[in-house]
């Protein structure tokens, strides 16, 4: 390979594949360019012509004629997006999702793709923006507001916060205590028979062996068939206690609208108890619809053509579970229940319309995006 015809020196860049032509050239006339100016470029511009370039190929990409594929894209952007957005931006953002404040506590709703706490990877979760949060609710000299609960990565919904550390901890202790009623909305891949009933399935976390070593949640029952017979087994000592209501609100052939009641609060619950428990994982779960692999969700040809959808493009669908409605028991000053409802967003509203299954009447405008959401 021969080195780019030009005074700079030589910078070689070795690739596989199709696209390793295109970076070299990239890269190849940022180089040259910088040895025709007068004056050298230092680091800091070089990088920031070579990122101008890119947006610049990036933007010439056909947009696809498909809602839904150009929806999916959007989601792809969107969640890249919630990374490299600068914190202030978040904050201002999530304050227009406020379902609830008063003294003790600010309800707001939790956008799709955005961690809650930090980790390997992440550059920015709500944990971060607290501070600002409460500074853009409450005035420069307001205090962070503390956490009172968590929801996963992909989960959209109700999020409580509390203005004071001790509330904040009294308010776990209800979670804790199980005097906090949460109600789930899922999207499933096939339909839960029956329509409604319990889960009572013990959970654990094991080690998946294979091709890339991995944790998940899985099953863990207390009983097992011997010769047709249901026989106990002793309990694993590294279970815990899972049970969850659910409710087949609407259904087709090949999917429903499911709502889920958490009794317990274990890890992946919901999503591991429809999965391996009900055999209908939510869609876009692409971790649990298969328990030896971590690989996109595998989905019928019913669900993909109703959703406008190659099988190769559902590693973009986003997870269909919706953090729906909280019930707190009184608190402090407040002497009544407080009953939160969170609409669904876009996404969610929009798959509902493509894959046939109908809303609660109530529900039939939820076309809010994540982050702008509002209670009902």
């Amino acid at each position: 390979m021969a080195a780019p015809s030009c005074g700079a020196p030589g910078v070689w860049i070795r690739g596989t594949g199709p696209r390793s032509g295109s970076l070299f050239t990239l890269v190849s006339k940022a180089f040259c360019s910088t040895a025709a100016a007068t004056s050298p470029l230092n680091a800091q511009r070089l990088a920031e012509r070579l990122r101008a370039q890119q947006r610049e190929q990036e933007t010439k990409k056909p947009e696809p004629t498909n809602p839904i594929q150009r929806r999916v894209q959007e989601l792809v952007r969107f969640t890249g997006q919630l990374q490299r957005v600068h914190p202030n931006v978040l904050a201002k953002a999530l304050s227009r999702g406020i379902l609830h404040q008063d003294k003790d506590l600010v309800v707001i709703s939790k956008p799709y793709g955005l961690p809650v706490h930090g980790g390997p990877g992440v550059q920015l979760c709500f944990s971060d923006v607290l501070p600002i949060l409460a500074k853009i609710l409450n005035g420069h000299k307001a205090e962070p507001l503390h956490l009172c609960h968590r929801l996963d990565k992909e989960t959209t919904g109700v999020m409580v916060l509390a203005w004071e550390k001790d509330v904040a901890h009294q308010v776990q202790e209800m979670f804790r205590t199980r005097q906090v009623t949460k109600k789930y909305w899922a999207v499933t891949v096939r339909v839960p028979m029956p329509s409604a009933g319990v889960v009572d399935i013990p959970i654990l976390e094991k080690e998946v062996q294979g091709q890339k070593q991995h944790h998940k949640m899985t099953l863990s029952p207390s009983y097992r068939m011997d010769s047709g017979k249901m026989v106990k087994v002793r309990t694993n000592r590294s279970a815990h206690v899972a049970v969850t209501q659910y409710k087949v609100l609407s259904s087709t052939l090949s999917s429903a609208l499911v709502e889920l009641q958490p009794v317990t609060g274990v890890k992946h619950q919901l999503r591991v108890h429809l999965s391996f428990g009900l055999d209908c994982p939510v869609l876009g779960d692409h971790k649990y619809s298969d328990w030896n692999r971590l690989a996109p969700q595998k989905l019928p040809v019913g669900i993909l053509k109703k959703l406008g959808l190659k099988q190769s493009k559902a590693r973009h669908i986003p997870l269909h579970l919706h953090a729906r409605q909280l019930m707190l028991p009184a608190l402090g000053s407040r002497k009544e229940e407080l009953h939160l409802v969170c609409r669904l967003p876009r996404f969610f509203a929009h798959s509902l319309h493509r894959l046939g299954l109908e809303m609660p009447n109530q529900d039939q405008n939820g076309d809010f995006e994540a982050g702008h959401l509002r209670a009902q």
